[in-house]
């Protein structure tokens, strides 16, 4: 059957619109923002998530985990285009090892808390550690997470590390240490204020704020990675974090932004 021109060249129109507008999607697709954000970021990011793409409409793929373990991931070519890190110690030898652009800025300040599904009491939460009542205090790993770093540097600076040394208990992350505190594996832990103000978690805890200059500033930094040096949405959701929208939102899950 033999189509009139002006159809054929219509159809033809229609072909080549419906093409590109396949190729855009796949483009997209394969633009997908993968984003690896530390531990103490797990209830936040998911808020982050939501927002940057009401704005946006760039889905992010958030991939969650020690910051530690993130940048030996990283380091073994994981495939990420941004990394928020609970330091800034992390990102800093990421760019000083060529993997990534920029050096990295602070997004965010952590706050350390003492923390408890047990209302033992934390007036004097060093002299409480000491006593038989606490038989477990749960601490991320120093090495692998920068708010189990600080914990073991205020146990230090308040002399009773070596005194509690039998009581502690290591998590993975951050992740893992409020899961100790809210099923209550210990007896304590030092954990973020995020988790005191997730609306997802739904067990009533016992807190104290650990006084700031107590230990080194948690300065969160956050870099762009080589690959997403290629990814124009990359650096969309930088600026995003740093916007006084996302500043915002840090702010209600206990972050400090200046």
């Amino acid at each position: 059957m033999n189509h009139h021109p002006k159809f054929a060249g219509t159809l033809q129109r229609v072909c080549f619109l419906f093409a590109v507008a396949m190729l855009g999607s796949f483009a997209s697709a394969a633009q997908v923002l993968r984003v690896a954000a530390a531990a103490n970021l797990q209830a936040v990011i998911t808020v982050l998530q939501k927002d940057f793409k009401q704005r946006s409409g760039v889905d992010i793929e958030p991939i969650v985990g020690s910051s530690g373990k993130l940048v030996a991931q990283i380091k073994n070519r994981a495939p990420f285009d941004v990394y928020l890190s609970a330091d800034m110690a992390f990102p800093e030898s990421l760019f000083k090892d060529g993997f990534s652009a920029k050096a990295p800025v602070v997004y965010a300040l952590g706050n350390l808390i003492i923390c408890s599904s047990k209302d033992i009491g934390f007036e004097r939460w060093e002299r409480v550690l000491l006593t038989p009542n606490v038989k477990k205090v749960a601490l991320a790993n120093p090495a692998v997470a920068p708010y189990g770093a600080a914990a073991e540097e205020l146990l230090k600076t308040k002399g009773i590390r070596e005194d509690i040394k039998s009581k502690v208990v290591y998590g993975e992350s951050i992740s893992q240490v409020n899961t100790y505190i809210t099923t209550g594996v210990v007896d304590v832990g030092f954990t973020t204020q995020a988790l005191i103000c997730d609306p997802a978690n739904k067990t009533k805890l016992y807190w104290k704020a650990i006084d700031p200059n107590t230990y080194t500033p948690i300065r969160q930094g956050m870099v762009i990675l080589k690959k997403g040096a290629a990814n124009p949405n990359a650096e969309k959701f930088y600026r995003y974090i740093l916007s006084a929208d996302a500043k915002r939102i840090f702010e209600q899950y206990g972050y400090r932004t200046k």
